[in-house]
């Protein structure tokens, strides 16, 4: 298979996914939520919903549920458009910048006001304004926004935009691939050696829609009966994170191979201090 050039390698690409996402992912707490609740949302989902899908603007269920590609039938339109009832896209933006930066800010704690915080929100915004927008829908909806100054908030929005340049490359080598998204959640689960219907993401969806999805994956060849990787299931998903790595890659080009190690070196104890915190 032919991947994208690119002066960043692969497993570049590999190394800063984890450090990128576990800073993002502050947008998926108790801070951010509640800062949707004056706005009206009914629970965590309309939060999540309304700040994930409001760089898209009012865009219809069908074109986030396009974009965000893995979720269940009739998940999205549970929340979408009824969220833009309460709130506008512009007022979800502000309220989930607002819970972000609060998120982050308690887990890095004396971090959050450091040198190292400014100068990693420096370099993850070059590399988060450089990447190619090609395809990547969520990703560019983000980039047309108008970046944070302060250094917490610059540094979650440009971290965001790295995971979901990735994350919209990811849903392409998916596509290539012919994996759904209710399937990559099965195929991530197994290698995870857990129970493909009983995982998180899924596992409130209902049993025969579980079992037509995995059915689906043995019939292919791709799963065993005992719900483990053929060779050929195995094959599929090295595949595809191969490939979600190299279309991932080409952001962190507008970095020196140093800037690219000091990032890494900057992004470590700030990951490490955000886990440990358990938002």
């Amino acid at each position: 298979m032919s991947h994208p050039t690119s002066r960043t390698s692969p497993e570049t690409a590999r190394r800063l996914f984890p450090l990128v996402g576990t800073l993002h992912e502050v947008a998926y707490s108790q801070h951010m939520h509640d800062e949707f609740v004056p706005l009206g949302a009914r629970n965590y989902w309309d939060s999540y919903f309304a700040g994930r899908a409001a760089p898209l603007g009012q865009a219809p269920a069908e074109v986030v549920h396009a974009a965000f590609y893995n979720f269940g039938p009739g998940e999205v339109a549970r929340h979408i458009p009824y969220v833009w009832t309460l709130m506008t896209p512009e007022v979800a933006l502000a309220a989930r910048e607002r819970g972000c930066v609060a998120a982050m800010r308690a887990g890095l704690g004396d971090l959050a006001d450091s040198p190292g915080v400014v100068r990693a929100g420096e370099l993850a915004e070059r590399a988060a304004y450089s990447a190619p927008t090609d395809g990547r829908v969520l990703y560019a909806g983000l980039r047309s926004l108008t970046p944070p100054e302060e250094p917490v908030a610059r540094l979650w929005h440009a971290v965001t935009l790295l995971r979901e340049h990735r994350g919209d490359g990811h849903n392409v080598a998916l596509v290539a691939e012919g994996i759904g998204g209710l399937e990559a959640h099965m195929l991530l689960a197994i290698d995870f050696g857990m129970e493909p219907e009983k995982f998180g993401r899924i596992h409130h969806l209902p049993a025969p829609l579980l079992a037509e999805v995995l059915g689906g994956l043995q019939e292919r060849g791709l799963v065993t009966a005992s719900k483990e990787f053929t060779g050929a299931g195995r094959a599929t998903k090295d595949r595809i994170e191969a490939l979600t790595d190299a279309l991932a890659a080409p952001a962190y080009d507008v970095l020196s191979e140093a800037e690219v190690e000091e990032l890494i070196l900057l992004l470590e104890p700030l990951a490490a201090a955000v886990t440990a915190a358990d938002l």
